[in-house]
């Protein structure tokens, strides 16, 4: 089961799902501004099976899983400002519904192996760099929180009740089948749609640096947290080729596309008061667990992800 499935990070897991083999249940409600996209799925909407359903409605939840043995739990609400606009939704979405299909699980799949999509908000504003998963945990957002108690209650479940359930800290994830029609998800996809559509794009106080990962990387990040033991009870931070300034990613992205053009700008103060600063992870915790190792650069990850939109931009806008 993949939970969010319609969505970028788990519409591109679905489909490596569906490459080797596995039998897929994507449960998705195809929530407004979530990234859900029933286009995400195309070429592969008869090898997999789709349940329009809220992980919050147990009911249905415990009719489903007793048949799976993995669940990639992606389901999310991923606006931060957003969620401080409607902290209780965003509750509901993180937490709420993490606990509730957990629950299910432990009544009618105990032996299943979860994964959990986490997030590096967790972290806050680092007080060192790289972060490893010893820092302290101190969310700046009310979407941050949240996914601290949904990571939390993955964690719990595994620790007192043998659940197999671990937590991937994702950061600055891209690629093919992104949200794009605004910055909803990741400020990488408003670059996408500006370069495509020949406008400049923002960048705000350039010499901030980040990690970025590419899809099919986070996807086999998740595989790899499912399918080994030793993963069981853990927060693992993934990562990618980092860190990277804003600047040099522009620079970048515009190689990729053959040039673009961009403008440097203030943060906006709305989001200033949220923002977290320079962030690149120390992931050799879960290298060393797994083996995982991103694949796929900088510059050829955005040239893949620029071709993908050119060809299907209109499902994306």
């Amino acid at each position: 089961m993949v939970t969010g499935g319609l969505g970028f990070i788990g519409s591109a897991l679905s489909r490596r799902l569906v490459e080797l083999g596995a039998d897929v249940l994507i449960v998705d409600r195809l929530a407004d501004g979530s990234g859900a996209n029933r286009f995400n799925i195309a070429g592969i909407e008869n090898r997999v099976t789709v349940e329009e359903r809220d992980v919050r409605d147990e009911t249905a939840m415990r009719g489903l899983l007793p048949d799976c043995r993995y669940l990639f739990n992606l389901a999310a609400q991923t606006g931060h400002l957003e969620s401080m606009r409607d902290p209780l939704a965003d509750l509901e979405v993180n937490a709420r519904a993490s606990a509730s299909l957990l629950e299910a699980c432990r009544a009618v799949a105990p032996e299943i192996s979860v994964a959990f999509a986490g997030t590096r908000q967790v972290y806050g504003r680092p007080e060192r760099l790289p972060v490893d998963e010893t820092h302290p945990v101190r969310p700046v957002d009310v979407n941050g929180i949240n996914k601290t108690a949904g990571e939390a209650y993955h964690l719990l479940y595994a620790h007192v009740y043998g659940m197999r359930a671990c937590s991937l800290r994702l950061t600055n994830t891209y690629g093919p089948r992104m949200r794009i029609k605004d910055n909803r998800q990741t400020f990488v996809g408003v670059w996408l749609r500006a370069v495509l559509e020949e406008r400049p794009f923002e960048v705000w106080e350039g010499t901030q640096k980040r990690d970025f990962t590419y899809v099919d990387d986070a996807a086999e990040a998740f595989l790899l947290a499912a399918a080994t033991p030793e993963a069981k009870g853990g927060a693992f931070n993934i990562g990618g080729h980092g860190p990277v300034s804003l600047d040099a990613l522009a620079e970048t992205l515009a190689r990729a596309n053959g040039g673009a053009d961009w403008e440097r700008r203030e943060f906006p103060a709305e989001r200033k008061r949220i923002d977290i600063g320079d962030y690149w992870a120390d992931d050799s915790l879960f290298r060393r667990v797994t083996g995982w190792a991103p694949r796929v650069g900088l510059e050829e990850g955005l040239r893949r992800s620029l071709d993908y939109f050119r060809t299907n931009f209109a499902h994306y806008v």
